[in-house]
């Protein structure tokens, strides 16, 4: 938990400083997860593919990491557990496994 306070000065310096930085860092995450999205809703991606999976996981962990810095612990929840659900997926896939949720 130190670790991520001790993050929040390097995500303003990255974002530009400030509240503009975080909020443009927190609208490239969620960018990302809308862009993974929108392509699955197109049909122009897998929801069992890499892309999509890598896509999902950086968006949520960026918001997981601001929605921290925020305390914004619903948020936090929300982003934290969409992170780890994707990663865990990801590596089911690279591990030549169907990314599929436990029981499925």
């Amino acid at each position: 938990m130190a670790a991520l306070d001790a993050m929040t000065p390097l995500l303003a310096a990255a974002g530009g400083g400030g509240e503009v930085g975080f909020q443009l860092i927190q609208v490239a995450g969620s960018l990302l997860i809308l862009t993974g999205f929108a392509a699955a809703q197109a049909g122009r991606l897998s929801i069992d593919s890499a892309s999509y999976l890598v896509l999902n996981f950086v968006g949520s962990a960026i918001l997981a990491v601001l929605a921290w810095i925020d305390r914004q612990w619903g948020f936090l929840l929300l982003e934290a557990v969409w992170a780890v659900v994707s990663l865990w997926s990801l590596v089911q896939l690279m591990r030549g496994r169907a990314p599929t949720a436990p029981g499925h």
